[in-house]
């Protein structure tokens, strides 16, 4: 069982901005004072210090629940992970030649959309049906169907092209999926990965989400992974790296605009507004994403 508190939540922001700044050299007097002062007022918060928190079970909602209730609005403005992942990772894609292209895990097809006007013939897999009901509302022409990661419906040598973009993270081993784009890939093929990255699976709120089996509230799994996790699953299959890069949330990514009022006593987003300035200590300029770019080694696939 995970219990989640608002006001714990909020401290460990507070003691994340002070590590933070004094590891990075700008945690001055007047800030470490700022924030001794502003725990002191956190704990002395009437609404906070009563506020209960959230008993929930980790592991109690599959991911396919999860984007049934995303899909309507799950490419509505606003994501700010999407907004960071997007233009790096179509920078890469912008260099790779034009061919056949798998977007693994296509979701509602937004990649799937960019790689079709490159000029890929572009087919679209994703577990979720209401995200591809989404995909094919927006590219009725590209063929799309529903897949598991683990047993892509495609022959050997299918593609030159994989993208797989935000959805590792939901997968409790690396290699097996890998194992699987290697399969379909053809020598020489390129692997174009994004997922979320470590660091800010222990920055953001952790959110419950509706009772499950037991009654509790449930929490998604998710596998968030050092970068060398990675390279241990690609590497033994013959994956080659050509880029890395760890996009990072812009400063001042907390809009001052954007605070409810009053300001909420549960677990959410907007907890952060209680305490703007330790907030934007710990995140800003924090990576967000990684985003890999493999290529595979022709000279050993088969």
């Amino acid at each position: 069982m995970t219990y989640l508190s608002p006001l714990g939540y909020l401290l460990g922001i507070e003691g994340a901005a002070l590590l933070r700044g004094v590891r990075e050299g700008s945690a001055d007097q007047a800030f470490v004072e700022a924030r001794i002062a502003e725990i002191r007022a956190l704990l002395d918060t009437p609404a906070l210090a009563h506020a209960e928190g959230v008993t929930a079970s980790p592991g109690t909602i599959s991911a396919a629940d999860v984007y049934q209730a995303w899909a309507p609005h799950y490419d509505a403005p606003g994501n700010q992970m999407i907004d960071i992942e997007e233009p790096v990772l179509r920078r890469i894609l912008d260099g790779l030649p034009v061919g056949t292209a798998l977007d693994a895990a296509c979701g509602t097809g937004r990649h799937t959309t960019y790689l079709h006007e490159l000029g890929h013939h572009v087919i679209g897999f994703d577990s979720s049906p209401e995200m591809l009901a989404q995909a094919r509302k927006r590219l009725p022409d590209v063929d799309f169907h529903e897949a598991d990661l683990h047993r892509l419906p495609l022959p050997d040598n299918a593609v030159d092209t994989v993208v797989c973009a935000l959805a590792l993270t939901h997968v409790p081993e690396l290699a097996p999926v890998l194992a699987e784009f290697a399969r379909v890939l053809r020598p020489g093929g390129n692997l174009v990965i994004s997922d979320a990255h470590l660091l800010v699976s222990y920055l953001r709120p952790t959110l419950a989400r509706r009772p499950g089996p037991d009654g509790r509230p449930c929490l998604l799994a998710e596998y968030h992974r050092p970068l060398s996790a990675y390279l241990a699953a690609a590497l033994p299959l013959g994956f080659q790296v050509r880029h890395c890069e760890e996009p990072r949330r812009p400063h001042h990514s907390l809009d001052p605009d954007t605070a409810p009022d009053p300001l909420p006593t549960h677990v959410s987003w907007d907890l952060l507004h209680w305490c703007p300035e330790a907030s934007a200590a710990a995140l800003d300029d924090s990576p967000i994403v990684v985003i890999w770019h493999f290529q595979l080694d022709g000279t050993r696939k088969g």
